[in-house]
């Protein structure tokens, strides 16, 4: 069945990216486009996203304050898309969310609302556009308010919102609840009330017709206290409502058989074919050239969440033992300087290269031997998925999207041949510890080693898998909306 879905996002590769829920943004349209759905994405008309496309305005909302919508298609695609802009909230530079002191942008709320009201009257086909969608999909706290603002209104389309990590909530103080004149009813710990202030997230939780997040164990998680952050009842309350779907990836820009970031191309018939990327990584990274040595790598942010602290601990240990490291990204002050510190005192043994780097990051895919995610908490992770279909083992904590995705190398996956990584449990650098040592221990068994390897490149991570799921999600809310509306036929009888 063909359905109109409107796609609601704060960003989307490449028109502007800072996190991997820009990924989800172009890939799942992309991939639901392919299976014949009728989707159109709307997000905010940054500065660098109107550079990266062509658009053209459809519909003037303020000429004064340049309220416009522009239309365009997602590049590399035949998604349509709405780009919102706003002189004064969106045609700024820098990141989208964080202003040149790293602190939110103070007008976030007003610019995440008014992309929500936007997305209201296009949901109810009141700008003049000549499209009214069955479905509107909102992600993460930016988009939170849609749920709750098309919640009386009559005929609208069922809505679906995706958590893609709870730890961002859009917490903002009651004046600003005031500031944006919400109707009064929603200042309610029932509506958007958070302990006093205002949670545009909750809109989301509270309203949506169905709520997912982006991996079946985070969704189990997030009912948690530990990882709930203060809405696991909420969450636990809507549990029916609420599924986990894995996010995939794109498998075209991410293939090593035609990969053209890599020096060496290889598939799984030809896995040896590493070797060559693991000495062009070790050479351009400024590592002593040893093919024996058992390499290490990280690529992404160098903050708490992703366990950077583990590593760091753990670094008086590692430089005794037959091992290098290679680490790519950017984060937190005080990683970096230590990190940098040690890079110095064993520039032939740890290598660091601060900031993302696509190429940087290819390479180090193509290219180590083990993966490193000791995340404390992953809603699902997409490194580790790159890293199975490159050949390059990943070590993850049992958490999130890392649980759902690496089957750990015990005797019985082992045996089995389905073994594609190795997984730990408690976030320790001791714990860790055991596990780098475990991988090391298996190293040394090439045969074991390469079964590791092929297992994880064999499988089956892409977004048209995640998209059939996402389908049948639509059907379901689809089909709350239809009861619910029956449900209201009836009462209103006279």
């Amino acid at each position: 069945m063909k359905r109109k879905l409107l796609f609601v996002t704060s960003e989307a590769y490449p028109l502007i990216k800072t996190g991997g829920l820009a990924d989800v943004s172009s890939s799942l349209p992309i991939a639901l486009h392919a299976l014949g759905q009728e989707v159109r994405l709307l997000m905010p008309g940054y500065g660098p996203a109107l550079a990266a496309g062509h658009f053209e305005p459809v519909k003037v909302l303020h000429e004064a304050q340049g309220i416009a919508i522009l239309e365009g298609v997602l590049p590399g695609s035949e998604v349509p898309v709405w780009l919102l802009t706003h002189e004064q909230y969106f045609a700024r530079s820098g990141n989208p969310y964080l202003g040149p002191d790293g602190r939110p942008w103070p007008d976030n709320a007003e610019r995440f609302a008014l992309l929500c009201h936007v997305a209201v009257e296009i949901a109810m086909d009141r700008l003049g556009l000549g499209w009214k969608p069955d479905l509107v999909h909102c992600n993460d706290w930016q988009t939170g308010l849609i749920p709750a603002l098309l919640g009386d209104e009559p005929g609208r389309p069922a809505t679906v919102f995706t958590i893609h990590n709870l730890a961002y909530q859009g917490i903002f103080p009651h004046g600003t609840f005031l500031r944006l004149r919400l109707p009064v009813r929603f200042w309610s710990p029932q509506a958007l009330e958070f302990y006093g202030q205002l949670s545009f997230i909750k809109g989301g939780l509270a309203f949506a017709d169905r709520l997912n997040t982006v991996s079946p164990t985070y969704a189990k998680e997030i009912q948690t206290k530990e990882f709930g952050y203060g809405l696991e009842g909420l969450l636990t309350h809507r549990r029916d409502r609420l599924n986990g779907i894995l996010n995939g990836i794109d498998q075209e820009a991410w293939n090593p058989a035609t990969d053209p970031l890599i020096p060496v191309n290889f598939d799984s018939r030809s896995v040896e074919r590493r070797a060559f990327n693991k000495a062009f990584l070790q050479k351009s990274f400024g590592l002593t050239p040893d093919g024996d040595r058992f390499l290490l790598a990280w690529v992404g942010r160098l903050v708490q969440q992703k366990g950077i602290d583990l590593v760091i601990e753990l670094l008086p240990k590692l430089i005794q033992w037959p091992v290098q490291l290679a680490i790519v990204g950017s984060g937190e002050a005080r990683y970096e300087q230590i990190l940098t510190q040690w890079t110095r005192l064993y520039p032939d043994r740890i290598a660091l290269k601060l900031g993302y780097d696509e190429p940087n990051a290819h390479l180090v895919e193509a290219g180590a031997d083990l993966f490193l995610m000791p995340s404390r908490f992953e809603p699902c992770g997409l490194n580790q998925m790159y890293s199975q279909r490159y050949g390059a083992v990943p070590l993850v904590r049992r958490v999130g999207g890392l649980a759902d995705t690496v089957e750990d190398a015990d005797p019985a996956h082992l045996s089995a041949g389905t073994a594609t990584g190795i997984v730990f449990e408690e976030a320790s650098a001791s714990a860790l510890e055991r596990a780098i040592l475990r991988a090391l221990a298996l190293y040394q068994d090439r045969a074991s080693w390469r079964s590791l390897q092929r297992a994880g490149m064999g499988k089956d991570f892409s977004w048209q898998r995640s998209a059939r799921c996402y389908l049948e999600l639509y059907d379901r809310a689809l089909h709350d909306r239809a009861n619910a509306d029956g449900l209201l036929r009836k009462v209103v009888r006279p």
